[in-house]
């Protein structure tokens, strides 16, 4: 499919320019985090690979782009009432830290079975937790209920055209530390990060090939992808714990117009990667993060006549806020 140049700006949730103004409003406050390479990742790829280090954003994954982007563009009297979310991870300690520089209250509402290190994050950014079950139905009816009790401002963890904006400056910084990458790969999940890449880089060149990465035990991106509409899973099962979330109504387009295709990882694959980006880039990488290294390294990748081609791959290392006794524990399987 011929990607046009143009963008038009009322058809998506963000766009090139909405993303360069997220840079300009959040580069005081975030990381310009760096690209790492590894000649035997090389190797074994068969592929130049640069590791864009988004475990080493504040709050330790990428989210605190779209998070800062969000409550920096409040108006001063919505920002005093404090910020809203539900999240079973790094969004909800990106808004915490964010609402904590701006120094407003941000209320996270948290599933009972969130991993631990991710909970400990949002109380150390002074986020307030409030728990929900485990459901995505009992997340947001508490949500609501917080929102009607606060008068706060709903920031959704990827659904969101400030999040979308936000995520996209990652593109921004890519391009000028490896300006020869032909393709990048994200990990998918609710689609707010790869929405904000595939906007950037699309703009910017219509060549680069935008790709998701996804567990086979949560993949409805691809599903979705095939059948042309979001389809929702009657459940997920995968270790990758970030990736379980599903398309929504504004990732999807983005998503349905500009990813050009998704690459399904089997689990086992996702924890070979993080031990990979644990013993050569010396990078702890949670599984969501890991995902894009485990989906160059792949059979259903590697042996594809389509990407051929793609030769210098950007890989997102989204985040590495790792329980690492869950670490230990799938590097035992």
């Amino acid at each position: 499919m011929e990607m046009s140049n143009h963008i038009s700006t009322g058809k998506y949730a963000a766009d090139i320019s909405s993303i360069r103004d997220a840079q300009v409003r959040i580069k005081s406050f975030i990381h310009r985090t760096p690209v790492l390479t590894s000649e035997s990742l090389n190797a074994m790829s068969g592929r130049k690979l640069f590791f864009k280090c988004e475990c080493f954003q504040k709050g330790g994954a990428f989210k605190f782009r779209g998070a800062c982007n969000a409550i920096f563009s409040l108006d001063d009297d919505q920002a005093a009432k404090g910020v809203v979310t539900h999240s079973s991870g790094n969004h909800a300690a990106a808004l915490a830290l964010a609402a904590q520089l701006r120094g407003i209250p941000a209320y996270i509402v948290v599933p009972k079975n969130a991993p631990k290190c991710k909970m400990e994050n949002v109380k150390r950014y002074g986020g307030q937790v409030i728990l929900s079950e485990p459901t995505v139905q009992s997340r947001e009816s508490v949500a609501t209920k917080v929102l009607q009790e606060t008068g706060g401002a709903l920031v959704h963890p990827y659904n969101d055209g400030r999040m979308i904006s936000g995520h996209g400056t990652i593109v921004l910084e890519i391009l000028e530390q490896a300006p020869q990458i032909d393709t990048i790969i994200v990990p998918i999940s609710g689609g707010g990060l790869i929405s904000g890449v595939a906007l950037a880089a699309k703009a910017i060149n219509p060549c680069i090939r935008v790709l998701a990465a996804e567990p086979r035990g949560a993949n409805d991106a691809s599903l979705s992808k095939a059948a042309g509409e979001i389809v929702i899973l009657p459940e997920t099962n995968t270790i990758a714990d970030g990736l379980r979330a599903f398309l929504g109504s504004l990732t999807w387009p983005v998503v349905r117009d500009f990813v050009d295709d998704v690459i399904i990882v089997e689990d086992k694959e996702i924890v070979e990667a993080m031990k990979l980006c644990f013993e050569i880039l010396k990078v702890t990488i949670e599984p969501s993060g890991a995902i894009g290294l485990a989906a160059v390294l792949s059979d259903s990748f590697q042996k594809n006549p389509k990407w051929k081609d793609c030769c210098h791959i950007a890989i997102i290392l989204s985040g590495g806020n790792v329980d690492l006794g869950v670490l230990w524990d799938s590097f035992r399987r």
